[in-house]
């Protein structure tokens, strides 16, 4: 089983990264304001300006160090990674699966079922949980149409179909994500998505925490030598890393609403780790990135009993068990690629 190891997350956006031997040197305002052994890395995320040395980078590419930068709201600027992983057949299969619409509807189908599913089950647990703080009547009724929708997507014939199943599902299980909110109503609230900038400050949270997810399922998809940029759910575009968005989709409830759903009822966070732009964008402060990226870390290192493998696994590692369990799918070693459900 591969061991997880740490995220080197950089905050400060005056923050330049060199290297003093096997350590990384985080430089602000000219001075070495810490310095930590790269060995104890397996990525790096700076939300800096300043850059990083080509010392460190060689070094970084040399190890299988992935460094991605990142802006202040947490959308990914770019990327470098080492050499790719695997083999050129394993790439080639992908390729040829993802324009093979019977088998690409498979794969996009299982993405989604485990989307929708781990998603009613967010719900099932609100209401078991907070049956006294919630409507549960109207939980009960968004959790049957999920669960409707999932006979739906197992019986849809095409992968634009099961995209507008998907959105129809994902509007319905937004409906209620401001009833998931329990605590500090009047400072957090949910009246649908908005992005690039978020506008308030639960967008805020959860435009950052689906950055650094996928991130995360992107570098999992290289490191089992596939090609995150072509996908079988997500349209082809240029510079889009559309694999790595399909494989988040069943992640996306589970593993970022929850933690921001957490982090808010819990009264981890507040009003006050927010800061209002003049163009009314919402971006968390340095601290509070601080400490978002800390409990992150912390929930990464969580173990939970994996759903298909039986076997107890960190949740910093579902992205790579996922990864390469579609890996092992189009090698043919298994007949189905297996989502990830949570219950």
């Amino acid at each position: 089983m591969k061991k997880i190891n740490n995220t080197l997350y950089v905050t400060s956006k005056n923050a330049y990264l060199a290297t003093e031997g096997n350590d990384v040197k985080v430089i602000i305002d000219k001075k070495c304001a810490g310095k930590v052994p790269l060995q104890n890395f397996e990525a790096i995320v700076t939300f800096g300006y300043a850059g990083i040395s080509p010392g460190l980078m060689q070094k970084c590419l040399e190890n299988r160090i992935s460094v991605s930068f990142m802006s202040e709201t947490g959308r990914l600027r770019g990327r470098v990674v080492g050499k790719p992983y695997g083999n050129v057949y394993l790439r080639k299969t992908q390729y040829g699966a993802s324009i093979e619409p019977v088998l690409a509807l498979q794969i996009a189908s299982n993405f989604i079922l485990g989307k929708i599913y781990n998603q009613r089950w967010i719900i099932e647990r609100l209401t078991r949980d907070h049956g006294m703080q919630i409507n549960v009547e109207k939980f009960k009724d968004v959790s049957s149409k999920l669960k409707l929708g999932l006979d739906a997507i197992e019986s849809t014939d095409s992968v634009d179909k099961l995209r507008g199943i998907e959105g129809n599902l994902a509007t319905e299980y937004f409906a209620i994500f401001d009833d998931m909110i329990i605590n500090q109503k009047e400072t957090f609230y949910y009246h649908g998505r908005n992005r690039r900038p978020p506008m308030d400050n639960v967008n805020a949270l959860l435009s950052f925490a689906y950055s650094l997810l996928a991130a995360e399922c992107s570098a999992a998809l290289t490191s089992n030598g596939l090609d995150s940029y072509v996908g079988f759910m997500h349209v082809d575009r240029s510079g889009r890393e559309s694999l790595a968005l399909d494989l988040m989709e069943e992640l996306r409830g589970v593993v970022a609403d929850r933690f921001v759903l957490s982090l808010i009822n819990k009264k981890m966070i507040s009003e006050k780790d927010f800061e209002q732009k003049a163009d009314g964008a919402v971006l968390l402060s340095e601290s509070a990135r601080k400490k978002f990226l800390s409990e992150w870390q912390k929930n990464k290192m969580k173990e939970l009993m994996h759903p298909y493998l039986k076997e107890k696994i960190q949740w910093g590692l579902v992205p790579f068990i996922q990864s390469q369990l579609l890996a092992r799918f189009l090698r043919g070693d298994i007949d189905e690629y297996p989502p990830f459900l949570w219950k």
